[in-house]
Parts: C-alpha cells; sequence; structure tokens
C-alpha cells in the first residue's frame, strides 16, 4: 500500500501560534502606553523560559492529540481537521480568560484523563468491510452514534486546549508585543522539532503522554494539587497500557495492529487506525483466493520483466507476485517505514530478496523524481485509509491518483511497458480511473472484475502505450468520469461538491462553537473591534493549507514534508517579527497591497511548471512563492497588533477567525486548491476595509 495527513506530525494546528504576531498587551490601569506594562523585553529570563515552555507544550498537545485521537475513532479519520477546530476554539477560550477570575489551567488535568478515558473506552473500530454493523466499539459492543461521540470529543478536547491556552495568555501579556511572540515562536517551533523527532523514533502514545503529563505538572508548579498529580498520572497510565497492547506498533501515519495466522493457509494481518488494512499471504493462497495480484502478468512475458515498479509495497504481497513472475529487478515503494519491516514476516519473505530495492518513499515523488524506465508499472492497492492532519479531504494517496500522475508513470515506461492498478473500486471510482487512465494513454485500458466486498468490486485496468493490451479478453465500455487532478485530488468525491454530512458537521461546530465562546468567553461585543484580525486568522489559515498541500504535491504527503513546511511557516512569521521590532514598517495600504501582489504571483505560477524543476531549483522556486506571502502576511499583522488595546482579545478573535478559515479550506472540494488563493485574497481585502473602518471609529 502506498501509506502515509499530518502524518500528523505536522499540519494546520501551528497557526494557533503563529497567525497573530506583533499582538498588544492589554493596557494596566494607570499606564501611559501598552508598551510600558511588564518590564519589556528584557523581563526576567525565568518568564521568558516559562512563555517558551508553554507555547511548546501547547503545540506539542495539539499534534499529540491530532495523531492519537485520529488513530482511535474512524469517526475522526473522516472529519480531517476535526481536533484542530476543536483546539483553535479550546486556545481561544483560554487567551480571553487570560484575565478572568475563571481558571481553566487547574482543571486540565481532569479534563484530560476524561479525554484519555473516553477515547480508549469508546473507541470507533471498522470490524469488517461489509455487513448491517461495520463499526464497533469496544469489545464488539455497538459503536456509539457518530453525534454523540465527536460531540464529546469536541467538548473534551476544546476543554484540554482551553487549559493549555490560558497558560500561555497568562505569561503572555507579561511582556512587550512583539518579544511575547518571538518566544512564543521559539517555543511552537520546539514543539513541532520534539514531535518530529517522536515520530521518526515510531514512539507510541506513552512517551507522548510522559513529555504531556511532564509538562502539565511543571505548568501548575508550584501549586499542584494531589488530585491533580492523581489525573494526570492515570491518563499517563492508560497511554502507557495502551502502547503496551501486544502485536501494536506506531508509525509516523498509523497505529498498526498485527494478527500472523500458521495452518496451511498462512497469512499475517495488519490493521491501520482501527481498519482493516492489509494480509499478507503466501503465493499459493492468493492463487486461490486473491487471484487479482496476478491478472497485470496475463499481459507481459516474463524474459520482458527487467524492471518492476510497485508502488504501494505494503507488506509485500504485490512485490512477491512480481518476484515470482520472473521480475529480473523490483523497485517497491512504500511510505510508511514500518509496513516493509512487517512486511519481514511475510509466507514467502519478498522483502529478503536480492532483486527487490525499498524505497521508503511518496508514489508521487518518485515518480517525479526517477529517471528509470521500468517494463511494468503497478499501483499496488493505493488505499492509505489515512488524512493529512487537519487538510481538508486531502489524503496521503490522493497526488498519486491523478490525471498528472498517470501520465508521470506513462513517461517511466520504457518501450513496450506496461501499467497496471488494482483495488476494490466503487463503481464511479472504477469509470473515474478507466477515464484517467483513457485519457492519460489515449487508449482504452483493458478491464478485468472480480468479486465484490462491500458495495465495491475487485477492478484490475491494464494499459500498454504501444498497443492493444495482449491477451486482453474484456476492455471498459463505461461511462465517462471526470478524473482527479492536481488542482482537484479528491479522487473519492463523485462530484466536485460538498457533500450534505461535511455542511451539516461544519455548521454544528460553528454553532457549537459560537455558544461555548459565548459562556465560556465572555461576551462577543469584547472582539468587535478586532473584526479585521479575525479576518485575518481566516486568511491566514487557508493561506497555510495551501502550503501544505502544495508542499505535498512537489516533494510528497511525508510527514518529515508536512514538518517542515510549518517549521518554514513558522520561520517565516519569525523573521517577520524580528523586522516589525527594528524596522519601521511602511503604512498598511502599502504592505496589503505588497501581499495582494505576492498572492497574484503565486496564482499566475503553475505549481505543474515548478514540478519540471531540478529538485534544488523546485525547492527555492516553492519557497518563495509560499513564504513571500506568509511572511507579508505577519508584517501585516505586527503593524495591526501594536495598536490593539488588549492582546489576549485581539489574539482570540485571531484564532476565532483561523477556526472559521478551517471550515472554509472544504471550499476546495468544489473549486479546488488554487481557488483558494482568491479566497484568502478577498479575506485580507475586507481585513484592510474592517481595520481602516474601525481606526476611524
Amino acid at each position: 500500500m502506498d501509506t502515509g495527513k499530518l502524518s500528523e506530525t505536522a499540519s494546520a494546528e501551528t497557526s494557533s501560534t503563529e497567525t497573530a504576531v506583533g499582538d498588544q498587551p492589554p493596557r494596566r490601569a494607570g499606564a501611559a502606553t501598552d508598551r510600558q506594562e511588564g518590564t519589556g523585553p528584557d523581563r526576567r529570563p525565568r518568564d521568558q523560559a516559562r512563555l517558551i515552555f508553554a507555547s511548546f507544550m501547547m503545540l506539542f498537545v495539539e499534534l499529540a492529540l491530532i495523531r492519537w485521537v485520529t488513530a482511535n475513532n474512524v469517526y475522526v479519520t473522516r472529519a480531517t481537521n476535526f481536533v484542530l477546530l476543536a483546539s483553535f476554539l479550546g486556545i481561544g477560550i483560554g487567551f480571553l480568560n487570560a484575565r478572568t477570575g475563571r481558571d481553566y489551567l487547574r482543571w486540565t488535568p481532569l479534563a484530560l484523563l476524561a479525554l484519555v478515558s473516553f477515547v480508549l473506552t469508546f473507541p470507533v473500530i471498522l470490524a469488517s468491510l461489509s455487513g448491517p454493523h461495520p463499526l464497533q466499539g469496544l469489545r464488539g459492543a455497538p459503536a456509539l452514534p457518530q453525534p454523540v461521540s465527536l460531540g464529546i470529543l469536541f467538548l473534551l478536547i476544546t476543554a484540554v486546549m482551553a487549559g493549555l491556552g490560558q497558560a500561555v495568555a497568562r505569561i503572555f501579556i507579561l511582556f512587550q508585543p512583539l518579544s511575547a511572540y518571538r518566544l512564543d515562536i521559539i517555543g511552537s517551533i520546539a514543539g513541532i522539532a520534539v514531535f518530529s523527532l517522536l515520530s521518526f523514533m515510531d514512539l507510541p502514545p506513552a512517551g507522548w503522554g510522559v513529555i504531556a503529563g511532564a509538562g502539565l505538572v511543571v505548568l501548575l508548579a508550584p501549586r499542584i494539587r494531589w488530585w491533580q498529580l492523581v489525573a494526570i498520572g492515570g491518563a499517563v497510565t492508560l497511554l502507557i497500557l495502551e502502547s503496551a497492547a501486544p502485536n501494536q506498533q506506531w508509525s509516523p501515519y498509523n497505529k498498526l495492529s498485527v494478527q500472523q495466522s500458521g495452518g496451511k493457509t498462512p497469512a499475517l494481518y495488519v490493521s491501520a487506525n482501527n481498519v482493516p488494512y492489509q494480509a499478507a499471504r503466501s503465493l499459493a493462497v492468493m492463487h486461490v483466493q486473491k487471484p487479482f495480484y496476478f491478472y497485470p502478468y496475463r499481459h507481459v512475458t516474463r524474459s520482458s520483466l527487467h524492471n518492476v515498479l510497485v508502488i504501494g509495497a505494503g507488506t509485500g504481497n504485490d512485490v512477491a507476485v512480481a518476484l515470482s513472475e520472473g521480475a529480473q529487478h523490483v523497485d517497491a515503494v512504500e511510505i510508511d517505514p514500518l509496513l516493509p519491516k512487517i512486511g519481514a514476516a511475510h509466507p514467502n519473505h519478498p522483502y529478503q530478496n536480492p532483486r527487490l530495492t525499498v524505497h521508503i518513499a511518496d508514489g508521487r515523488e518518485y515518480l517525479q523524481n526517477t529517471h528509470k524506465k521500468y517494463n511494468l508499472i503497478v499501483f499496488a492497492l493505493p488505499d492509505s485509509l489515512s488524512a493529512l492532519a487537519g487538510q481538508s479531504a486531502l489524503r496521503l494517496e490522493s497526488y498519486l491518483l491523478t490525471e498528472q500522475s498517470v501520465a508521470a508513470a506513462k513517461s517511466r515506461l520504457a518501450p513496450g511497458g506496461t501499467f497496471a492498478m488494482y483495488n476494490y473500486y466503487a463503481p464511479f471510482l472504477f469509470s473515474r480511473y478507466a477515464t484517467t487512465i483513457e485519457q492519460a494513454f489515449h487508449r482504452t485500458p483493458c478491464a478485468e472484475v472480480g468479486p465484490p466486498l462491500g458495495g465495491r468490486r475487485l477492478s484490475v485496468l491494464t494499459i500498454r502505450p504501444a498497443g492493444p493490451v495482449p491477451n486482453c479478453t474484456a476492455y471498459w465500455r463505461g461511462a465517462a468520469v471526470a478524473p482527479a487532478t492536481d488542482n482537484h485530488p479528491f479522487p473519492y468525491l463523485p462530484n466536485a461538491t460538498l457533500p450534505g454530512s461535511y455542511l451539516l458537521m461544519l455548521g454544528l461546530i460553528l454553532l457549537g462553537s459560537a455558544l461555548l465562546v459565548r459562556v465560556a468567553g465572555g461576551s462577543f461585543s469584547r472582539m468587535r473591534g478586532y473584526l479585521d484580525l479575525a479576518f485575518m486568522g481566516a486568511a491566514f489559515m487557508l493561506l497555510e493549507t495551501k502550503n501544505v498541500v502544495q508542499f505535498a504535491l512537489l516533494f510528497g504527503a511525508t510527514w518529515f514534508v508536512n514538518a517542515l513546511v510549518f517549521a518554514g511557516v513558522l520561520v517565516a512569521v519569525y523573521l517577520a517579527v524580528e523586522t516589525a521590532r527594528w524596522v519601521r514598517l511602511p503604512r498598511p495600504a502599502v504592505l496589503y497591497a505588497a501581499l495582494i501582489a505576492a498572492l497574484a504571483l503565486a496564482w499566475l505560477v503553475p505549481q505543474e511548471s515548478l514540478l519540471d524543476l531540478p529538485m534544488a531549483a523546485r525547492f527555492l522556486a516553492a519557497s518563495a512563492l509560499a513564504f513571500a506571502p506568509v511572511y507579508l502576511a505577519n508584517l501585516v499583522f505586527a503593524q495591526r497588533f501594536s495598536g490593539v488595546d488588549t492582546s489576549n482579545t485581539a489574539f482570540a478573535a485571531n484564532l476565532l477567525g483561523a477556526m472559521v478559515g478551517g471550515t472554509l479550506e472544504y471550499i476546495a472540494l468544489i473549486t479546488g486548491y488554487h481557488f483558494l488563493l482568491i479566497l484568502i485574497g478577498v479575506l485580507y481585502g475586507l481585513a484592510f476595509v474592517t481595520g481602516r473602518r474601525l481606526q476611524r471609529a
């Protein structure tokens, strides 16, 4: 499988700390200006360390929750930025209460214990791909209804992040604005770095829990109570027990559970994030039970298979078949580093074969960068079941299944080469991929259809650019369905529309969030003077999303690329903060004009043109187009925040605006991602107009 969104190591969650640069602390009674509050940028090193650490904790816990909750609840897998939106809401509420008598941090240990207990007691598991009740809970019990499960999760995540947000806000307001943001960004970068390191080490939730628990103890010290220690210890203990579950491993992308059966039909069964995923079977068993693995080899000769490329190698079925069919050399591409390791126990041991080379990489990225030619290229069941965390509906294999990707595969075929792809497809998906192949190769593919499974049907599509497919008994004759493209990489979406279930979910989230802000954060009138900051937050969230998906296309949808993107965003923010601290900025109209010009340039440069560049030039061009608007946007933030009266309220308005931006991401399901640049420009235009009106008022 080509598995591997946020993957969770880095995602739009970093916006919670970097989107509002230059925020001003609220004025105290008798203070002449905001800059007189506190002792300025040279406050005690202890306070600086506290702010860095609190920011680190807030981002680290947010990343861990996105990664962990998604792995245990199938509902959340289908609502990809659900945890992110709850986190934004909680942090916003925490900042609104930076100076109130409400102490949300005090209750954070209990909220964390309740969240961990609920997720582990009421998981949502896809027990089977067919049947009347495919979703189950613990030990075969019925799963909670989706609205109940998601509703409780949303409240608990919000509660946890509200306490952590308040911990940051209370220290944040002690500093002058740009100094505070400088320290906040340093803490955020540290959060990304540490979580990325843990992902690289394949550390299970016990590691995340120990760090989060210890950090919470530090934030509560020196007034920590015994019951808070008990709650923290309970949450960490539950995570340790989960991590000690037998036959379970955590990769940077998936919680992988492995079961091995022996006897006459040995197999290795793997589930990912509570979903049945792969079954590594012997060649003899596959000949009887899964003959589709051998279908592409009906159309080639053994003597022609000098080089074979398998994208989505997984635990080894596809490469075992390729080797058994006479391939002289096989390149196996797999994005999840643990799957080939698990595949070492495959009954036929393909990963020990000297004719095999393993590449841990994104499938689309490998196609773009390799210069080898192949006699056979196979897209082998590329369905990761995973999304880029926090990024609308983009899945890890989405860019592998676009029209441009199939064209790239065609360009990597040797003379007389063959391309094949297979999976269990829904009817519209089968027609979509057949149409995609037909448009890329200008020939009708050979179509071999097998038995159904849960509303899907096993299908193999084979094509040969040099002529008709040899030994083909049936060609595709269905109705054309528009292919997925690099701009609209949503192959699993039947039409370019926003599904009703998404609209309902997003509407309920926004309605519930408004109620929670009113109850737990106070009157909305407090944020009325910062409406322009809310527009900025929404725009920046979309800008960040656009950058993430663009880098996923150009360099692969891997956790490492995501981490680099968000680290790059934070570095751009840091540079904007330093610029605002030491340089006199031009008037707002000039900064906004420069920002709109940078967005226009990103719109005019086709992203597919960057794919043709060498790697170094591609990286430089992509970074310039992506991070120039980020830098300019944060100069706008810095200038605006230099004049606010209450920094915590202004920052909360920005965060809640970013939350709205998180819901606007789903417009890409209709328009494609390129259109987001127009929406970003409109939102910044509204921020400019609103800011001028507020200034005059």
